[in-house]
């Protein structure tokens, strides 16, 4: 009989353990055509490097010339602007939004400058504000916030269309504009806001006014469609004044198209008229004059 001795102290042996594996992942399959997700991969890559080639040359110091040529070998790879979506247009055509756009050496994707490019089309008459983004690989995205004509001004024969502001926008095509007031005179369309914010106190009125023409830098004549003018007093609040109490006499009265030419209210608190409409309401005042006096002999 075989017998095993164990001296004090010693450790005993344990028998070794088999080392245990782990089970191998489960693959997934993804719901992608090979081709699609490869192609959106290899997209996806080409443009972290792209941007990446652009962020590395300009924190090396990269010459500008080596970095056009990147963007230009770029857009021969497909960042090329192809497509240019514009958006907000109503009076103004797309040819001069396409062209303050691109206007660049290249139509490289990378090299558009985005601000130099608003501010081509801030420079552009009928635009008041524009914003234009990168759609990659090859749209640019263009959004118009057109100005609002309110008048015509006429100055030496010319006449254009002006916003509030008194800013021209274009002096072709005006038939579509011809519901809208006139203003005459030099500097007159800096200041067409001024009597058009008046005018929009009294709609009824305004309706009337064919042009306003600002007399000697001061004040202004309001000409009628039915033919009178109106002169009005110097300063905002005497003109004001004066337009709210014709607007009275004339709703009480009925003073426009009565054969008077001239409605003089530059005097506070008087109505001066002229014209053969004045011989008339003397003898019709007369003869109510005379008919009460009769009735009151009666």
């Amino acid at each position: 009989m075989t017998r095993t001795v164990q001296r004090r102290g010693q450790a005993q042996k344990r028998p070794a353990r088999k080392a245990v594996r782990p089970p191998p992942p489960k693959l997934t399959t993804l719901p992608v055509a090979p081709g699609r997700f490869y192609r959106t991969v290899g997209t996806t890559f080409g443009v972290l490097f792209v941007l990446a080639v652009g962020v590395g040359a300009t924190a090396l110091g990269v010459p500008q010339r080596w970095w056009q040529k990147g963007a230009v070998a770029a857009a021969d790879a497909g960042f090329e602007v192809r497509h240019v979506e514009v958006s907000g247009l109503n009076h103004l055509g797309k040819l001069p939004v396409y062209t303050a756009a691109l206007d660049g050496s290249t139509n490289s994707m990378l090299l558009v400058d985005l601000e130099k490019s608003r501010q081509r089309l801030l420079a552009l008459p009928w635009v008041a504000d524009a914003s234009v983004g990168r759609r990659l690989p090859d749209t640019l995205i263009v959004d118009i916030v057109e100005r609002r004509p309110a008048a015509l001004w006429q100055y030496q024969h010319h006449v254009s269309a002006i916003d509030r502001s008194g800013q021209p926008l274009t002096d072709e095509g005006l038939e579509r504009f011809g519901k809208l007031p006139l203003v005459v005179g030099p500097e007159a369309n800096q200041r067409a806001n001024e009597i058009l914010g008046r005018l929009d106190q009294h709609p009824a009125l305004a309706k009337q006014v064919k042009a306003a023409i600002l007399v000697g830098g001061r004040r202004w004549d309001l000409q009628l469609r039915t033919g009178e003018t109106m002169a009005l007093p110097e300063g905002d609040a005497a003109s004001e004044r004066a337009l709210t109490q014709f607007a009275a006499l004339d709703k009480a009265h009925g003073l426009i198209d009565r054969g008077f030419t001239r409605f003089d209210l530059r005097t506070p608190n008087k109505l001066t008229l002229r014209g053969p409409g004045v011989g008339t309401a003397l003898a019709a005042a007369a003869k109510d004059r005379k008919s009460d006096k009769k009735s009151f002999v009666t």
